[in-house]
């Protein structure tokens, strides 16, 4: 099982967010549309709607990453909030998935 940063689940549901590039964004603004896209669609349904963005419109959807990418990297050295959909990075050593927070399931 592969394991995301939380700054790349954190793009993914950004990317997947209402808000746009032209918005002039705070922390608060950005955290909020985070944990709405992850309420919404879950981590796997982010990254879903991500890929299909590439296949559709990879032109846009590069530039709308990049956004997203540099976006959230306005949240670095700030704490990050649990939720029940993302959890801390200490996730992997307790066995739970980062993303639901139920038990990971390992490969044989």
């Amino acid at each position: 099982m592969y394991l995301r940063s939380v700054r790349a689940l954190q793009a993914d549901a950004l990317f997947v967010s209402v808000l746009q590039r032209s918005d002039e964004l705070n922390a608060i603004q950005i955290r909020r549309a985070v944990a709405v896209a992850l309420t919404a669609y879950g981590g796997a349904g982010c990254a879903e709607r991500v890929a299909q963005e590439f296949g559709d419109h990879p032109e846009t959807a590069a530039v709308r990453m990049r956004w997203a990418r540099a976006t959230v990297g306005i949240l670095e050295g700030q704490a990050v909030p649990r939720t029940r959909r993302m959890v801390a990075d200490d996730s992997s050593a307790s066995g739970r998935n980062p993303v639901t927070g139920r038990p990971a399931v390992r490969s044989a």
